[in-house]
C-alpha cells in the first residue's frame, strides 16, 4: 500500500511539472497563462513563445508522463495480461498531474502531450496510430484541437484492436485518460461546432473565453 501510494504520488508531481509556463517564464519573461488561450500546454506557447519553445514543452511534457509510467513499470512489472494495475494508475495520476498541477492552483493544461508519452510507455502501437490520426487531421485542417479530440476518442478504440493482451485496468485506464482529455477541450468543441476554432498558424487569436475553461 504504501509503495503504491508513493509510486502514484510521484507519478502525479512528475505530471504536474508545468514545462510550458516554466520555458516561457525563463525564455520570454512571459507569463504563459496570460497569452493566447492561457493554456500552459504545447500548442500555446508555440503561438506565443515560438515554435521551438513549443517543440520543447511537446517532448518534456511526454517526457514526463513516459518516465512516470516507466518507473511504475519497474517497481510493478508487467504480467501476461499486460501492464501492471499500478502501472496504469501512475499513467492517470501523471495526466491528472498536467491537468491539476498543485503549483498552479490546479489549473493547468489540456494533457495530450502527457497522454501521449504514457500511452507510448503502456500501449505502444496504440499511441503510434494515435499520434498518426492526430497528424493527418492536423495535416489537413490545420485544426490542433480536432486532431487532438479525435486522437483522443480512438486510443480506446486502437486499444481494442491491437492490444491482444489487455486487461480490465488497462482499457478503464486509457478510456479514463481519453475522457479527461477530452472533455478538456470542451470549449475547442463548441468553436469547432460554431466554425470559430483558430487553425494552426493563423495570426487568429483564441477564444478568450477559454481561458477560464482551460488555463
Amino acid at each position: 500500500m504504501t509503495l503504491s501510494l508513493l509510486t502514484l504520488t510521484m507519478a502525479y508531481l512528475l505530471g504536474s511539472i508545468p514545462f510550458g509556463y516554466l520555458l516561457v517564464l525563463v525564455f520570454r519573461h512571459q507569463d504563459i497563462r496570460a497569452t493566447g488561450s492561457g493554456n500552459i500546454g504545447a500548442t500555446n506557447v508555440a503561438r506565443s513563445g515560438g515554435k521551438a519553445l513549443g517543440l520543447l514543452t511537446l517532448l518534456l511534457d511526454a517526457l514526463k508522463g513516459y518516465l512516470a509510467v516507466i518507473i511504475a513499470m519497474h517497481l510493478a512489472p508487467s504480467t501476461l495480461h499486460g501492464p501492471s494495475p499500478l502501472a496504469v494508475a501512475a499513467a492517470v495520476a501523471a495526466v491528472l498531474g498536467h491537468v491539476f498541477p498543485v503549483w498552479l492552483g490546479f489549473r493547468g493544461g489540456k494533457g495530450i502531450a502527457t497522454a501521449l508519452g504514457v500511452f507510448v510507455a503502456l500501449v505502444p502501437w496504440v499511441a503510434l496510430a494515435a499520434l498518426g490520426l492526430f497528424i493527418l487531421v492536423v495535416a489537413t485542417t490545420r485544426l490542433v484541437s480536432l486532431g487532438s479530440i479525435l486522437a483522443a476518442i480512438s486510443i480506446p478504440l486502437f486499444a481494442l484492436l491491437l492490444v491482444p493482451r489487455r486487461s480490465a485496468a488497462l482499457l478503464a485506464g486509457l478510456t479514463c485518460i481519453s475522457l479527461v482529455s477530452i472533455i478538456k477541450h470542451r470549449a475547442n468543441i463548441v468553436r469547432l461546432l460554431h466554425g470559430t476554432e483558430s487553425r494552426f498558424g493563423s495570426n487568429k487569436n483564441p477564444d478568450p473565453t477559454d481561458k477560464k475553461v482551460n488555463a
